[in-house]
């Protein structure tokens, strides 16, 4: 852990804040997990960002670019637009959310509006570049036990 300010923008200490998330404590809703997401990009946690990634999707990840962009990138700051509670069983939620950075092509921005399922306590992230293989009347990959179509299938649109 550390007593620096965490990456996130919350002005708390990173062991108060997104410390205990990268160290395997449940984040508590999707916007803690999105800023411990991107604190993760800022300190090169890549096996953070794998494992808080929705379980079906993690084999689809390339983990060797996400620790390049990570690692070339000058992490700018977070800022949080906002969050969407969803509810349901699973619950799922969005963050609506800009992230900045410099690389060595420029300075960049990116909003994003990025989908979370709460399922078996704990969030993860639903990436929308990794696709899932399941057919609409197919269980959902979250583990939820409801079919595709009905949970996480609406999220990914």
């Amino acid at each position: 852990m550390s007593s620096s300010i965490c990456p996130c923008g919350s002005g708390n200490l990173l062991d108060a804040c997104c410390g205990p998330l990268h160290a395997g404590q449940p984040a508590p809703c999707a916007q803690s997990l999105m800023r411990s997401r991107y604190s993760a990009y800022v300190l090169g946690q890549v096996d953070y960002l794998v494992s808080s990634t929705l379980p079906a999707q993690r084999n689809g990840l390339d983990k060797e670019s996400i620790a390049a962009w990570s690692a070339q990138s000058t992490w700018l700051g977070l800022e949080v637009e906002s969050t969407e509670v969803l509810g349901g069983q699973p619950e799922h939620g969005f963050v609506t959310f800009t992230a900045r950075w410099h690389d060595g092509t420029g300075e960049h921005s990116q909003r994003e509006r990025s989908a979370f399922v709460q399922n078996g306590g704990h969030w993860y992230f639903i990436d929308p570049t990794v696709g899932l293989k399941a057919g609409r009347n197919d269980p959902c990959p979250c583990g939820s036990g409801g079919k595709f179509k009905k949970c996480c299938a609406r999220y990914l649109a």
